[in-house]
């Protein structure tokens, strides 16, 4: 505070000279409106100052202040004495006042003297969209110094905002780090002004003195804010406009700096001072400096609460092609930022995929930059977390890398410091794996990308290294290579293409330079190349330098070890099958992998491929067979090396395969090469065979009786030489010779009918055959000429067939010499045609052709025979259309006539037949009468016969004939028997009315015969005497009325006086009679007189009212069906009123009626009169209520004289029925039209969930979204063609719906359900659109958030000790397995018995399906309750890799969830030594002879541990082997080895020994039949058990022949003998297995019967399977009943979840009771909606996730009250009075299905002790009496909704609970009965899988015990048995041949016994 005295103004002394002026702008806060001054100091100190400052402010001398800082720093002389020029500073009336309303503050910012110095730096960005990242960047950096002192987690987010609605366009960039004072705010518009150059601040408080950080890994110290310049250049590159908003971390104040091109340009106009502003001082969330184009920086403003500190820059005046590429390329420069910033988002490792991010990540050093991106609705907001972005080029560098290279580089003198990582990207199975760019597809469509890989191998020409400067990417640098990792120039035994595998990248400290805007390093590679920069390689274990230095060799030694170990070069492929190979010694012939092809540097080699060997002498030429590479493979694999088979070619000069290594193929050999190699072999082949006739060529074609030959034949190369044997290298060959063969080819077979041979004949220099026939047989021949090749007769050389020659030629017939007739039928017919076909034929026989044109001669006696044509085919002559013709006789018809033929030039030229004649085909039809004449009215009768061509009288099926009498129907006779009929026709009934005769055609025609002509007679028909003809007249007018007239009479009027006359066929007149007019009827009325019938008048006829309603007249003659009709057609009286004809009762509110209304006049039928004039129009009007008149107009109809009425709209009004009235003159008229709803425009949501709305991912919706279909008026609207739709924001948002789109029903609306929800966590909108013939409408939009589930396992999460050595036969380490929810969090809730752990040998995902089960252990004290423990678990004795997989089955798993993890298990201690395959009982003897005498020959001994497993690979020493006798007998005579030694020793190296051949010397001591012992013993520093092998010894080599073969049969036989042995006891086991599995069942069948027979089930012992399930069925739907009944449930949303969360009060409990649910929920309104948790953490986190909408209440803030208290009439358990209303605690009504504890902790803080009674009466009496006695009464509610507070308050609103329905209110439960049906259904289900388990065993068990006695068992019994007395006998036999020796051992297999453990061999049998 300042308080002066009064007068002090006259005290004060001014300095002059001694201080310089100062402007000070000083703000007023004392008061609202902030008035300001700028005071001058003129030299006064601070004292004088005050003074100043009292006089223009009127500050009372006695008035207390504060002068201070805008950082609130109060001023006293030393401070006023460091203020500078243009400073402000602030009048409060104490210190902790607030600001009032924002200030201002001006300043200066004239760049610094650098921009001069400096210029020639780059400071311009690229001209395209390219740099646009890197200016962001810029705006990042400043972020990342900003929170680099930050104690949390530091947020960076690049916010677009393009949407109109809410102002300009704006790039955002805000941060929560340190803020800016008003004065850093100032130097940060100083342009240059840098870090370093920072010292000049106002304040010395305030002074920037920078410090360098410390050194961390990868230069990852945010220091990368630097020099004064990206920001504003970034802001200015982008937009036109910056707005800086920043608050510091001590100010309570929010500071705003803005600059804009247009203001600048502004004050460069105006001549004002450019660099010049204000800084305004505001309180946070002070909205008031927001401009109108500026709306969206609300909601940054309202984001200012609570904040400590922040920064925002804010970015208008954005370029369009700036907008354009933010949106459109979102993820391309998103993409580049997170590579810029990829260390730190992700750390100093980078983004390794395969590693889960660390959760225990110190927060300080955890950076999480969020871009977002909102555009104009309907497009959702997008928001990215670049910690997500996973294709940036460092992180395809680093999962793609198979192994890295650490370096580090310091440059001489300026302490620069680089750390190098290069990784390699190997070559793998048949694709480079170097990472490609995401954006090379791009850059080459523009022609600009230096990506492609060209012949520069997997990298192209990038360079190696990407290069960062303190941590972040300076993009436009990079670094090809260093003289250390470049290929030597002088040759590697590396390829080439290993060096084109690297990446790398460099990191380096801020000693080096860069441009200011960060793109480019200015001499990098300039130091980095310097000879003084030292290159230090870091080893890759010990994380440290190497002490050896030497960079280069430390390089090409970790490049060899990549390539070796992770590039695949051979690639075999085509898979066939494993085989053993007998052409390689030893074991190294099996296994072998065949394969058809293999891929070798780029090229592929398959079967039947030709290559060329790389020998020289000779050269091998071949084709390839297949592939071989030694192993076991079922697929394609990538080896080395391998060998190849081939077959020599030619292969018919070499007939040989080869095998050699696939590298002695010659890569380089051409096809061309290698064909020309081949065909040089192939010059030495026979080619070709030359033949040479000696007498004549023989023809294709040859006639019987011909003969072959003589024939020359020669054998020819290809070079034309005649050759007579062949040559493949040096000797004489083998002889060629010639075979001919004549083959006469049979349909059925060929017979070869000569063969000859000839040999080679020097003198004619060919092969010789003499002439051979004749030939006689028809038919195919072929002469075969085959080179034939040595003496087998072979005509194939290799797989080469030798030349030949084939000539095809036919035996064929002679010259004609006879014919011979075809079989003729035995009878034919009159004049039709038939064939006769000749066989021409030669002298033997064979069929041949006629060789002349003679013409054939036909005769036949009595008839005329003809012919048409004659026709040869091939060895045939037709003679074609053959016909006889002549009369015969019916009695004839049975008589043969002989037909002769002749045809002229034969030898035999004469043939005779016999046929018979029978009458033709129907040719006519014959009808006698040739005219008829017959009385109208009478039928007629004609006779008719069918001839054929010759006139005879013929009969023929289906021959019928039809009489057709012109106008009436046709009559048909069949004449098929005799060939005549008679007709008679119908009568014939004809109209005639004028008298005369009429004359009719008669037609007959033959039906079945469409040729015979039909046949036409004349019908004379005369008139007869009946009526014919009606005649109507009106005897009034003197009219006689037509027939079928029409007759025009007024509407509604009588048509009288008609008459009618008869008249018959003649003309007359007939007489009226009552017989004749009985017979008289009319059509219009039914009850005529018949007395004025007689007098010949007619009923009067009624004319319809209507004019469309004609009447039919008809009067009619009954008798002869006679008739007369006209008609009668109304027409129209005089007008009676005015008529308005709609074209539709309904109409739309605001649609016009599409067609017209139409007014006419009409009479009193409603008949339109047609009487309105043209000009009627203008007096006609039309009103109505809500009726738009502005668009009516009338118009004039002159084709139906009447007005047309359009433009009928309604604008307003309600909808319904609405009277439209017409007027006309006199005329009125009113109707009636419904309006209905407008066409829909839009769609309302009228019911869904409660918002915010979340949902647990996975979960459903429960409240389905219901909409109604409106018009723009809001009214419903029922349009079913409206088809409503839902979508999401985001592709990402999976919904399960019924459906997805829908028309809306009846009343307009549509329902649409959401089952599931699927999606990441975040925001999301549904957006509910409609459309109408393709017319979008528009819908609401819901707002969802996606949370995990955090009760849904989805993965496993294994922890186990993995630096653990996995010995053989130990125990694992303990396994605690976690199970991980959808949230991230464990799952604690999860039955134990639902895991289970499986191990199998091998690494095949897919576990044996013999794999045991192992279950998880029971929890141990102290252990987490969120992990699951399998322990002591032994490991497998077997070595190698196995896999161990953990499985978690339960009912919240849809699917098991399980993870694999790949163990290794390694060999236990050395334990024994033993062969690797068990050896056979040496028999050896004292024979002269090496294999009589060999005890062991390649027999390998192995260090092992005790499970038989290799585990002495680190031993070394030596193997003793020595003779001793069995069980340390004592024997004087020991056999010997050679070199009469008792003992002998083998190198033992790596833990093996390998002996190539034991052996006892010659003649070795020794007892005959005795059995001794050989031990090898190993000397190594470890103690372990030799290995034993006994033998036996003999004397003479007889017995130990026999010996050796009875000892190899006693071997086989024992070992059967066990096989059976084991199969018989596992068998034993399985039975018992059964029987226990049966017992067990029927146990637990019996049990669960009892249990249910007392709970009431009746469950018999006979109870079928069926039954229990239809009880089943029975009671899950009688429970299903219950579930869909209705009852009262909670409708408060429960969308919080997760390990600590316990629920929502509203859904924590259920009351059974509606009015007492009704009244508690409604005490606990507030409340009912409260989350519980745990902890408070729990509760925090989702009061930030909410933004603090979210109420919460924590469990570990509940004070847990004593449960104890009892009612307050109750006192020591007596009550005090008797109450009424039945008082009750309200939480003793509440039932907690969960939770039980929590959830009574919880209502007991909530309800406290709430009492519930029946009603209010009772309520106030109980409290009264309470009262009385003088104790606490707590608030009581009642049933019918009442509260009386514990103060003792009641009544009013407040006090009384509203309908239940306008409550949320806790659920009811479900009724007891429900409950009980879920335990039976549990238990039945139970007992249906006991039985089913029963029934199982039982049958198990009877099927083995049936197997058992199967013949294939008592068959193998039967073997067991006779080899058990083979054993027998061979013993016997062994006995007796044996020497009687005193007893050894009574077994001779090998031992190897251990002092401890005796009898655990490893070659036990």
């Amino acid at each position: 505070m300042h308080r002066l005295p009064a007068g002090a103004a006259a005290a004060a002394a001014l300095l002059k000279g001694g201080r310089p002026n100062k402007r000070i702008r000083v703000y007023d806060c004392r008061h609202q409106d902030l008035p300001n001054k700028v005071l001058e100091t003129r030299g006064s100190d601070f004292h004088g100052f005050l003074q100043v400052l009292r006089t223009c402010f009127g500050i009372d001398p006695h008035e207390s202040f504060v002068l201070a800082t805008p950082g609130k720093t109060v001023v006293d002389y030393a401070l006023f004495d460091e203020l500078q020029d243009e400073c402000t500073l602030y009048l409060w009336q104490h210190k902790d006042q607030t600001l009032p309303t924002s200030t201002e503050k001006n300043i200066m910012f004239t760049p610094h003297y650098d921009t001069l110095i400096k210029s020639g730096t780059h400071e311009y960005y690229a001209e395209n969209q390219k740099a646009l990242p890197y200016a962001l960047a810029e705006l990042v950096d400043n972020s990342l110094s900003a929170t680099a002192k930050n104690k949390g987690l530091r947020t960076i987010e690049i916010r677009l905002v393009f949407e109109k609605t809410l102002g300009k366009n704006g790039v955002l960039v805000l941060d929560n780090g340190c803020g800016m004072t008003s004065t850093q705010l100032n130097n940060w518009a100083v342009y240059r002004l840098s870090k370093f150059s920072r010292q000049n601040s106002k304040f010395s408080s305030e002074k920037e003195g920078y410090v360098r950080p410390d050194d961390v890994p990868r230069s990852l110290n945010s220091d990368i804010s630097y020099f004064g310049v990206g920001g504003k250049q970034a802001a200015f590159f982008i937009g036109d406009s910056v707005r800086m908003i920043s608050k510091p971390w001590d100010s309570p104040y929010v500071h705003e700096l803005a600059l804009s091109k247009e203001d600048f340009q502004r004050k460069e106009e105006n001549n004002e001072d450019v660099y010049t502003g204000r800084i305004v001082s505001r309180m946070p969330c002070d909205p008031s400096q927001i401009t109108d184009d500026e709306r969206f920086l609300h909601d940054v403003v309202r984001e200012e609460s609570g904040k400590q500190s922040f920064t925002v820059v804010v970015i208008t005046g954005i370029l369009t092609d700036h907008i354009n590429y933010l949106k459109q390329d979102f993820e391309t420069w998103t993409r580049e930022l997170a590579h810029i910033y990829h260390y730190y988002i992700h750390g100093s490792n980078g983004n390794v995929l395969s590693q889960p991010s660390c959760p225990s990540r110190d927060l300080t050093q955890k950076i999480d930059i969020l871009v977002t991106l909102r555009e104009k609705p309907p497009k959702s907001p997008i928001l990215l977390n670049l910690r997500y972005v996973n294709n940036d080029m460092q992180t395809l560098y680093i999962n793609a890398a198979a192994d890295s290279f650490e370096f580090q580089a310091t440059t001489a003198g300026d302490g620069g410091k680089v750390e190098g990582v290069l990784r390699y990207h190997p070559f793998l199975y048949d694709r480079e794996t170097y990472p490609k760019n995401p954006c090379a597809s791009q850059a080459s469509d523009n022609g600009d990308s230096d990506d492609n890989e060209s012949d520069a191998g997997a990298r192209g020409k990038k360079d190696i290294f990407e290069c960062f400067w303190n941590g972040r990417l300076i993009p436009y640098t990079t670094v090809s290579e260093f003289d250390w990792c470049s290929r030597p120039k002088k040759g590697s035994a590396l390829p080439a293409e290993c060096f084109s595998r690297l990446s790398g990248v460099l990191f380096t400290n801020d000693k080096f330079s860069v441009s200011t805007n960060k793109l480019k390093f200015m001499e990098l590679e300039l130091k980095l190349r310097n000879k003084e920069t030292i290159f230090t390689p870091i080893l890759k274990d010990q994380q440290k330098f190497s002490k050896r230095g030497n960079i280069e060799k430390e390089f090409m030694q970790w490049l060899q070890s990549c390539h070796e170990r992770y590039d695949k070069q051979v690639r075999f492929f085509g898979f066939r099958r494993t085989i053993t190979r007998t052409d390689v010694p030893g074991k190294q012939n099996s296994p072998w992998g065949e394969f058809s092809a293999i891929e070798w540097d780029g090229k592929i080699y398959q079967t039947g491929q030709l290559v060329k060997s790389q020998r020289k002498t000779p050269t091998l030429y071949g084709t390839i067979v297949r592939f071989l590479l030694h192993g076991e493979y079922d697929g394609d694999v990538f080896a080395t090396g391998g060998e190849v088979e081939v077959t020599r070619e030619p292969s018919a000069l070499y007939n040989d395969t080869k095998i050699m290594p696939i590298s002695k193929i010659d890569r380089t050999a051409t096809d061309e090469v290698i064909l020309k190699g081949i065909e040089k072999d192939n010059d030495k082949l026979p080619d070709k065979l030359r033949l040479e006739w000696k007498e004549e060529i023989l023809n294709p074609q040859i006639p019987a009786g011909s003969s072959i030959g003589p024939l020359l034949v020669e054998i020819l190369n290809r070079k034309g030489d005649v050759i007579s044997h062949i040559s493949a290298g040096q000797g004489p060959g083998t002889w060629l010779s010639v075979g001919l063969k004549v083959i006469r080819h049979d349909p059925k077979e060929e017979k070869t009918i000569l063969t000859l041979t000839a040999p080679f004949l020097k003198s004619s220099k060919g092969h010789w055959f003499k002439k051979n026939g004749p030939l006689n047989d028809l038919g195919k021949y072929s002469l075969v000429l085959n080179t034939i090749v040595g003496e087998q007769d072979s005509t194939c050389l290799g797989n080469r067939i030798l030349p030949s020659h084939t000539f095809h030629f036919t035996i064929t017939a002679a010259k004609e010499d006879h014919f011979t007739l075809s079989q003729l039928s035995p009878a034919y017919r009159v004049g039709n045609p038939f064939d006769i076909v000749l066989q021409i034929k030669d002298h033997f026989g064979h069929p041949t052709a006629l060789s002349s044109d003679t013409q054939p001669v036909l005769q036949c006696s009595g008839l005329d025979v003809s012919y048409e044509t004659v026709s040869k085919s091939d060895t045939k002559v037709t003679i074609k259309g053959v016909v006889v013709r002549g009369k015969i006789q019916m009695h004839q018809q049975e008589k043969s006539y002989d037909l002769h033929v002749t045809l002229p030039g034969l030898k035999k030229s004469k043939e005779t037949a016999h046929i018979g004649l029978l009458p033709g085909a129907p040719h006519s039809v014959h009808v006698k009468e040739e005219s008829a004449e017959v009385e109208n009215g009478s039928p007629v009768m004609f006779n008719v016969e069918i001839h054929d061509e010759a006139g005879n009288l013929t009969a023929n099926p289906k021959q019928l004939v039809r009489c057709q009498v012109e106008g009436f129907k046709p009559v048909v006779i069949d004449c098929c028997k005799t060939g005549a009929g008679q007709v008679v026709t119908k009568p014939v009934q004809l109209n005639i009315t004028d008298g005369e005769p009429q004359t009719l055609q008669v037609k007959f025609e033959l039906l079945s015969q469409k040729n015979v002509a039909p046949v036409v007679i004349g019908l004379k028909v005369v008139p007869s005497t009946r009526v014919a003809r009606i005649e109507v007249y009106s005897q009034s007018e003197d009219l006689v009325l037509r027939n079928k007239e029409k007759i025009s009479w007024p509407a509604g009027g009588l048509l009288e006086n008609l008459c009618y006359r008869l008249f018959n066929e003649r003309g007359v007149e007939v007489p009226l009679t009552a017989d004749i007019t009985s017979k008289i009827k009319v059509n219009w009325t039914g009850d005529a007189n018949s007395e004025d019938l007689v007098l010949g008048k007619l009923p009067e006829i009624q004319v319809p009212t209507q004019l469309q309603g004609e009447r039919f007249c008809q009067v009619s003659y009954q008798e002869q069906n006679v008739s007369f009709c006209f008609t009668v057609t109304p027409c129209a009286n005089e007008p009676s009123r005015l008529k308005a004809t709609l074209p539709q009762n309904t109409l739309k509110l605001g649609q016009v009626l599409a067609e017209h209304i139409y007014l006419n006049l009409v009479d009193q039928f409603d008949n339109v009169t047609k009487r309105l004039p043209q000009d009627s129009m203008k007096d006609m009007t039309v009103e109505a209520d809500g009726l738009d008149t502005s668009k009516i107009s009338f118009a004039w109809q002159q084709s139906s004289n009447s007005v047309a009425l359009k433009g009928i709209r309604f604008h307003s009004g309600p909808l319904g029925p609405r009277e439209l009235c017409f007027h006309y003159k006199s005329f009125e008229e009113r109707v009636i039209i419904k309006v209905t709803a407008g066409e829909p425009a839009e769609l309302k949501l009228i019911s869904g969930p409660e918002q915010p709305l979340q949902v647990l991912k996975g979960h459903g919706i429960p409240t389905p979204f219901l909409l109604q279909l409106c018009d723009e008026w809001g009214n419903p609207s029922p349009d079913q063609r409206v088809v409503v739709e839902v979508r999401s924001s985001r592709q990402s948002l999976k919904l399960t719906m019924p459906v997805i789109s829908q028309p809306v029903n009846a009343e307009g609306k549509a329902q649409f359900s959401v089952l599931a929800v699927n999606g990441s966590k975040g925001y999301y909108q549904l957006n509910f659109k409609g459309s109408f013939n393709e017319k979008p409408i528009r819908g609401p939009s819901v707002f969802l958030t996606v949370i995990p589930d955090p009760n849904k396992p989805v993965r496993l999460s294994v922890e186990y000790d993995k630096t653990a050595k996995l010995l053989a036969g130990g125990t694992f380490p303990v396994f605690s397995v976690t199970v991980v929810s959808d949230e991230g969090s464990p799952i604690t809730d999860i039955n134990p018995a639902d895991f289970s752990m499986l191990l199998w040998k091998g690494e095949s995902s897919t576990p044996p399906e013999t794999t045991p089960v192992m279950k998880c252990s029971k929890p141990m004290e102290n252990e987490k309750n969120d992990c699951y423990y399998f322990r002591d678990k032994s490991i497998p004795v077997q070595i190698g890799p196995h896999t161990i997989q953990f499985t978690l089955r339960n009912d919240k798993t849809k699917v098991p969830l399980l993870t694999q993890i790949k163990i290794n298990v390694v060999p236990n201690q050395p334990f024994k030594l033993a062969p690797t395959s068990i050896p056979k009982i040496p028999v050896v003897s004292y024979s002269m002879e090496m294999p009589s005498r060999t005890l062991v020959e390649n027999m390998t001994l192995v260090i092992m541990d005790k499970f038989g497993n290799p585990a002495g690979q680190n031993l070394k020493g030596r193997v003793t082997v020595s003779i001793s006798c069995p069980d340390q007998e004592r024997r004087r005579n020991l056999p010997l080895f050679e070199g009469k030694t008792q003992s002998v020793h083998f190198n033992l190296e790596k833990g093996e020994a390998h002996i190539n051949r034991l052996a006892i010397m010659e003649k070795s001591p020794g007892e005959n039949g005795s059995i001794y012992v050989l031990t090898f013993h190993p000397d190594v520093s470890t103690p372990l058990d030799p290995f034993q092998l006994n033998f036996h010894f003999y004397n003479d080599v007889e017995n130990q022949q026999k010996m050796a073969e009875l000892t190899k049969k006693k071997e086989n036989l024992t070992v059967a003998i066990n096989q059976f042995a084991q199969r018989n006891e596992s068998l034993r086991k399985l039975g018992t297995l059964l029987a226990q599995q049966f017992q067990n069942a029927d146990y637990k069948v019996g049990t669960l019967r009892n249990e249910m027979n007392q709970r009431g089930l009746n469950i018999p012992p006979s109870l079928p399977v069926s039954r229990v399930e239809q009880m089943i069925h029975e009671k899950m739907a009688e429970a299903a009943q219950f579930e869909r009944a209705p009852r009262r449930v909670c409708s408060i949303p429960n969308n919080f979840s997760g390990p600590d969360v316990v629920g929502v009060v509203g859904h924590l409990a259920l009351i059974e009771d509606d009015d007492a649910a009704r009244v508690i929920s409604w005490h606990l309104g507030g409340d009912m909606d409260c989350v519980i948790t745990r902890t408070t953490e729990a509760a925090k986190r989702i009061y930030d996730d909410t933004q603090g909408n979210q109420q919460v209440l924590p469990l570990d803030s509940i004070r847990k009250n004593a449960l104890g208290r009892t009612l307050p009439h109750i006192k020591n358990g007596r009550s005090l009075f008797d109450p009424d209303g039945n008082p009750v605690f309200a939480r003793h009504l509440l039932i907690c299905p969960k939770e039980t504890e929590i959830c009574t902790t919880v209502f007991r803080n909530l309800l406290d002790d709430t009492i519930v009674m029946d009603d209010l009466n009772s309520a106030t009496n109980y409290r009264r009496e309470v009262m009385k006695i003088q104790t606490y009464c707590s608030t009581i509610l009642t049933r019918d909704g009442n509260r009386v507070s514990a103060r003792g308050k009641f009544g009013g609103s407040q006090n009384k609970a509203p309908p239940i329905g306008r409550l949320r209110v806790f659920a009811s439960p479900l009724p007891q009965r429900y409950y009980v049906l879920k335990e039976e259904t549990e238990k039945l289900r139970e007992y249906h899988v006991a039985v089913t388990k029963k029934e199982k065993a039982e049958e198990d068990q009877r099927n083995h015990y049936k197997s058992l006695e199967s013949p294939e068992m008592k068959q193998k019994q039967e073997q067991l048995n006779q080899m058990k007395l083979q054993l027998q006998e061979i013993e016997m036999q062994l006995a007796s041949v044996r020497p009687e020796k005193r007893r050894s051992r009574p077994s001779a297999e090998p031992s190897n016994f251990s002092k401890r453990q005796r009898g655990d061999s490893f070659f036990s049998t």
